[in-house]
């Protein structure tokens, strides 16, 4: 079953908001700047995705956006290794 229009303006507009209301500034700035240069572009699979990945701690998210830290290989997923590439641009 496919999403409707309504309902996937409304999961994208959720995930904006969830996207630059991390907690942290910088997050804001990286996921949420990745995340409006390109929402309306992202697959529902991409959504899924990204969903996903902003559940996870904004401490390790934090470490992994700023190459502090390498992506553990069972969460690198193509559309983190996008964001770090972006520098949330």
């Amino acid at each position: 079953m496919s999403d409707s229009v309504p309902d996937l303006d409304q999961r994208r507009r959720r995930l904006l908001f969830r996207a630059t209301h991390r907690g942290t500034h910088e997050l804001d700035l990286l996921i949420g700047g990745f995340v409006s240069s390109r929402l309306h572009a992202f697959t529902t699979d991409e959504l899924t995705e990204i969903e996903r990945l902003l559940e996870l701690p904004e401490p390790d998210l934090a470490e992994w956006l700023t190459r502090r830290q390498a992506v553990p290989p069972a969460l690198d997923h193509p559309l983190l290794q996008a964001m770090i590439a972006a520098g949330g641009k």
